[in-house]
């Protein structure tokens, strides 16, 4: 069979990896390679880093889990075949190099010598054994449903077969759910939400639950061009917004990934610390449960759409740092569509309610919400449901490992909440295809037209021909309104100025091994 380019195909394929962090290629100066690690303003050489996150991982597995906090700190500890590099191509990571031999067929190449934490050299055989585990774990096997199966070639090479022509493979296999961990691991039942063995960058030290969680450089990591400046990294989980500005404002935090939106001005005019914001992919919403009544009634979901008022909740969650949306998918990607979209109508919003024929006392629900923000987007939605279409809501607040074993399992009526991808094919396998119930599929929408739509998507190469699948299948959840957009934030970090290597992408990307101490 005459072989493809793989390259050419790749610049196709984008990789959706949620908010993860990478260690690809770096085009920041002094920001690899352990180059540049120095004295900081004189003062003694640093080692270190404590990063302030709000969330607590609910597993430190790869299979897990789908949670932004796990991502980051899974992309330490584990590595997968392909990566997204910092010119959103993708490229190979354990993989050396891949191609397709045919539309089904794709060949790829392991990298010799490459040693998990505990010294054991990866072959294809845990290779063959991971992807195989992951395709079991409902958490994570929608990101490899372009796998239909994989095998051993020799010790350093694998065949995979796809369904058909698959759009969305090697951005499949750069997910974290894909990571590659020991064949022997998982055959003796190996407990990796707690002690996670990989090929990464970092080792796992200690998990203080409640409080932190501490790696070190892996002297072994395989890609030696990249080694990460920094030999060690503790993650401190601070939940409140507030209390994370304090600790980097007194020193005792280097960095923040999540920063509170009421501290930016704060934060842009404190000596000694820098702070970048990005406009983002992520896409937030409040999401409703389609399996309760009321809910289930388009035109009841179609009233609360248009009686919120998205730029208010724009001001009040996120300081007017954001951009409302009315989408049921984000704006910025190649296959968005305003097609059917419902504008803040109040007085639509009660035609809506009425065409419904559901009695606003009997859609009483709360909105659960993981954090500070989506807090106050939840009090602006509360007060607009009830003062236009008398509908009540409660606001409960909970820790983000409760509030994500709840909504995957369906035992909520509604939710704030986000996604982020920087491919919209796999945003909407995501959040709206069927096999993703019980997953990141929160609404829990069945359709089988927006099912077959996405299918078609993910087996259509061309990207412009793909674009257009896709805007039909956005116009259509526009149509179906399964929840309700809110809108689309910035990704913001603050961190002292003295740390070099800091980059920013607009799908979340933490581009850790780039980092240094000047």
């Amino acid at each position: 069979m005459k072989k493809r380019n793989w390259k050419a195909l790749s610049l196709l394929l984008v990789a959706a990896t949620t908010a993860s962090l990478l260690f690809g290629c770096s085009k920041t100066e002094g920001g690899s390679g352990g180059k540049s690690e120095g004295e900081g303003n004189g003062g003694p050489k640093r080692d270190s880093i404590i990063i302030a996150t709000m969330g607590e991982p609910p597993s430190l597995s790869p299979t897990d889990h789908n949670a932004i906090a796990a991502n980051y700190m899974n992309a330490l500890t584990f590595s997968q075949l392909t990566r997204m590099n910092q010119d959103m191509e993708m490229e190979g990571a354990l993989a050396e190099s891949f191609e397709s031999v045919s539309d089904t067929e794709w060949i790829f190449h392991l990298r010799k010598g490459v040693k998990f934490h505990n010294g054991d050299e990866m072959t294809a055989d845990d290779v063959v054994a991971s992807i195989t585990y992951a395709k079991t774990c409902p958490e994570v096997n929608l990101y490899n449903g372009s796998v239909e199966t994989i095998e051993k070639v020799d010790d350093y090479t694998v065949k995979i077969t796809t369904p058909g022509p698959s759009a969305l493979l090697l951005s499949d296999l750069a997910h974290h759910g894909n990571a590659i961990v020991p064949k022997k691991l998982l055959d003796e039942n190996h407990d990796f939400a707690t002690d996670p063995i990989g090929t990464g960058p970092y080792k796992h030290v200690e998990w203080k639950r409640g409080d932190s969680v501490e790696f070190e450089m892996f002297d072994d990591y395989w890609d030696e061009e990249h080694m990460p400046s920094i030999q060690h990294m503790i993650w401190k989980i601070i939940p409140e917004g507030s209390s994370r500005t304090i600790a980097l404002e007194a020193g005792e935090v280097d960095y923040i990934v999540d920063v509170e939106a009421m501290d930016v001005e704060r934060l842009e005019a404190a000596d000694g610390i820098t702070l970048d914001k990005i406009a983002a992919t992520n896409h937030m919403w409040m999401m409703v449960n389609l399996e309760k009544p009321g809910l289930d009634n388009v035109d009841v979901r179609r009233a609360m759409n248009c009686a919120i008022n998205k730029e208010s909740v724009v001001q009040v969650a996120l300081n007017n740092l954001g951009t409302p949306s009315y989408s049921m998918a984000p704006d910025n990607m190649p296959g968005a569509s305003n097609e059917n979209t419902l504008p803040y109508d109040p007085e639509k919003a009660k035609e809506y309610m009425a065409a419904s024929g559901v009695n606003p006392k009997d859609v009483q629900f709360s909105i659960i919400c993981s954090n500070d923000t989506k807090k106050r987007a939840g009090e602006v939605i509360q007060a607009n449901l009830k003062e236009t279409l008398d509908i009540d809501c409660t606001i409960e607040s909970m820790d983000l490992a409760t509030y994500l074993s709840i909504t995957a399992e369906g035992n909520y009526t509604a939710a704030i909440g986000n996604y982020s991808s920087t491919d919209m094919t796999q945003y909407l396998v995501g959040v709206y295809h069927s096999k993703s119930i019980n997953a990141s599929n929160k609404t829990r929408l069945n359709s089988p037209e927006v099912d077959a739509l996405i299918d078609k998507a993910s087996q259509t190469v061309d990207p412009e021909e793909r674009a257009k699948v896709l805007e039909e299948c956005v116009a259509l959840l526009n149509e179906l309104c399964p929840q309700v957009p809110l809108y689309q934030d910035m990704h913001m970090r603050a961190y002292d100025e003295n740390l070099g290597g800091v980059i920013m992408y607009p799908g979340g990307t933490l581009y850790m091994h780039a980092m240094y101490w000047k």
